[in-house]
């Protein structure tokens, strides 16, 4: 039901009651008896000098117009009818209720013409333009959500090859989904991309979206999280459902652990609503309608189990920054339109450590020093003076100096060394990165805990082998080797004794310290084999490690 003044704020309705308690006012002043009361004896004179021009009765009183003394009054009672025989006294005058019957149309056709007014500026209001709507709706914003069509391809984005070959599965069933059904199979309802910011997560899905033709609805996840309890879920709700509705289509959850967070002691009803209902919706939908939902996370440590169990995201694909081979395609792709007259490669090995996004800024920072310097190419030169300004500036991206990339070099090959050697499983480790995955599996075996340790205290032990000593990067390494060393000690009973002891963490750390280092030692023809490999190509994966140790040996 629609109660009109409803349709006005507080401040409105102020304005309206001061309005109305002012007309009342001059209403009262108006209609209000102030005639002046005369005795008989002013009366007798007023008469008998002939200075009434008029005179009328009214609730008992008999009112004398007259031109020096205005209108005066006087109980009827009071005249004898001698005395007003010659005046013709007439009924009072009805001006005073013609002036009320005024008013009070004044104030009702005010009224009604600012509600009607107000209605039909809420009615001509534009979609975009919700903060003048009434505060119910100001409060439950419209959340249409439209599919977008996506023009980002695989051969606009460079250095992906890895992820394009996992992604090329989805792809064809977006394409064609019957040739899945028929053999009884079915694609992952979801794929979460997981690594650090700027290395193209959100182009990624783009291309997805583009190269299988289908709509592309995209929300961060930060857009669910709203302050009126319940507005998440709608959202979540409203995106599903425009999703089905253009099926096949893709979904894509940007920074989807701002919604996702492990659920704990912390309460929060309108997140943890808004994450039942994402679990709910991919619950929902069949295997055969058509829809992938894709995600981006830089922390998938945060998320809750129960969003990346099987059957929800049942695909995960590691999004690296790139290698020197990656970032060469990459610079590729941003330099097609500026001129330029210099070495891709040089430029791809200075940038360790780069993302994509940075890379972008790299290149563009050279063209606008190559402009302002009224050059007609971009070279080496102008690469080299903008790279510390992309370095130390927003971004702050990790940069290596020449020897700092020695020492890197140094520290990566014998963390290789000692994860082919003790088999831990891994895919590929980098200058800039190392994906050992930590013991999880229960029971955890002493040995088993132990070749974790060793290969997190390899780097260490292998700089101090080659250069006498180590750089602070290995802070996280020799971080978790001590939690590991903790854990044994205090929770699994694996030291000395069964007993805890402070000594006992020292002589095990140190224990497996010396152990490392002498392996390394006896096997250095193994990790310089590995140090050139990390040097040309910056990354080495499990595989060809493998291979290189066994020529070796």
């Amino acid at each position: 039901m629609n109660i009109p003044w409803r349709n006005f704020n507080r401040n409105q309705l102020i304005l309206l009651a001061s309005g109305v308690i002012v007309l009342l006012l001059l209403l009262y002043a108006l209609l209000r008896d102030s005639t002046q009361t005369v005795t008989l004896e002013q009366a007798s004179q007023l008469i008998d000098t002939n200075k009434v021009e008029k005179a009328f009765v009214d609730n008992g009183y008999t009112y004398l117009s007259t031109k020096e003394e205005g209108v005066v009054k006087i109980a009827s009672s009071q005249l004898s009818p001698e005395l007003t025989a010659h005046l013709a006294i007439e009924a009072k005058s009805s001006s005073g209720w013609g002036w009320f019957f005024l008013f009070f149309i004044i104030i009702g056709g005010a009224g009604y013409w600012a509600w009607k007014s107000k209605l039909g500026f809420e009615d001509d209001l534009p979609p975009e333009a919700p903060a003048v709507k009434v505060q119910a709706e100001a409060e439950a914003p419209s959340t249409t959500i439209n599919a977008v069509k996506s023009t980002v391809r695989f051969s606009d984005i460079g250095g992906i090859g890895d992820v394009k070959e996992e992604l090329e599965e989805i792809i064809d069933f977006l394409r064609n989904p019957k040739r899945y059904y028929s053999f009884g199979a079915r694609m992952p309802r979801g794929v979460l991309l997981v690594g650090p910011p700027g290395v193209g997560k959100t182009m990624i899905a783009k291309a997805v979206a583009a190269e299988a033709d289908v709509p592309f609805f995209y929300q961060s996840g930060a857009s669910f999280v709203q302050i009126y309890v319940g507005m998440g879920a709608k959202r979540v709700s409203e995106l599903f459902s425009a999703a089905k509705k253009n099926a096949p289509a893709i979904i894509f959850i940007d920074e989807i652990d701002a919604v996702g967070k492990k659920r704990g002691g912390e309460r929060n009803d309108e997140r943890e609503g808004t994450l039942n209902q994402l679990l709910t919706e991919m619950d929902g939908f069949e295997d055969t309608s058509g829809i992938v939902v894709i995600a981006a996370t830089n922390n998938i440590d945060v998320m809750d189990s129960a969003l990346l169990r099987a059957g929800r995201f049942d695909r995960r694909i590691f999004v690296e920054l790139p290698t020197a081979s990656e970032r060469e395609a990459i610079l590729q792709k941003y330099l097609r339109q500026i001129p330029s007259d210099l070495s891709i490669s040089d430029v791809a090995k200075m940038t360790v450590g780069f993302n994509g996004a940075a890379l972008a800024a790299l290149v563009n920072e050279a063209a606008l020093l190559c402009l302002r310097q009224n050059e007609i190419q971009v070279r080496l030169e102008h690469f080299l003076a903008v790279k510390d300004k992309v370095m130390f500036g927003k971004k702050k991206i990790t940069m290596l100096t020449d020897e700092q990339r020695r020492y890197q070099v140094r520290y990566q090959a014998g963390k290789v060394f000692a994860a082919t050697w003790f088999d831990l499983p891994y895919e590929k480790i980098s200058l800039s990165n190392d994906s050992i995955t930590p013991p999880t599996a229960e029971p955890q075996l002493r040995h088993e805990i132990e070749a974790h340790i060793r290969v997190h205290l390899a780097g260490i032990a292998s700089s101090h082998l080659r250069f006498g000593e180590h750089a602070s990067n290995a802070s996280h390494d020799l971080a978790v080797a001590k939690e590991l060393v903790h854990a044994m000690v205090y929770e699994y009973g694996m030291g000395n004794s069964i007993q805890p002891s402070v000594d006992d963490e020292a002589k095990i750390t140190d224990r497996l310290y010396n152990e490392i280092n002498g392996l390394l030692e006896r096997h250095e023809k193994i990790v310089t084999k590995f140090e050139a490999i990390l040097d040309e190509y910056e990354q080495i994966s499990k595989s060809l490690a493998k291979a290189t140790m066994n020529e070796v040996l």
